[in-house]
């Protein structure tokens, strides 16, 4: 995955009514946790920093240090490692949402508590800039 040039509204333009205001919400959001710009990656992904990652395997590569895509049917967060199972108390008050191994995804803003939110995003973060994604 590598930044691009791409405007950051046209990958926010994905998303239409109510979850592209919420977009306009999350790039502000997202913003004032990293206190980076956003970049466009991979043509959808808004991206906040950058880190280099090297797995186990010797797979490295560049990745955002935090970032979030806006869909159709949801938006996603993109996450540390295992999110789920470092932070489940975080989780258990977040409101609707479903989890995977690296991602958060979250159908509307408004069934989610947004300071837990904002938490899960900082912690996150943190562990990033520590090296320990």
């Amino acid at each position: 995955m590598s930044p691009s040039d791409l405007p950051v509204e046209v990958a926010l333009d994905r998303a239409t009514g109510t979850r592209r205001e919420e977009a306009d919400e999350l790039l502000q959001l997202l913003a004032g946790v990293t206190g980076e710009e956003p970049v466009v990656w991979a043509g959808r992904i808004i991206g906040y920093g950058e880190h280099e990652f090297e797995y186990p395997s010797g797979h490295s590569g560049l990745a955002p240090e935090l970032a979030f895509a806006s869909g159709a049917r949801e938006h996603t967060f993109y996450l540390v490692e295992d999110f789920a199972t470092r932070w489940p108390d975080l989780l258990q008050e977040l409101g609707k949402h479903r989890a995977s191994k690296g991602c958060l995804y979250i159908t509307r803003l408004s069934g989610v508590d947004r300071d837990i939110l904002t938490s899960l995003l900082e912690r996150s973060l943190s562990e990033v800039r520590a090296g320990r994604s």
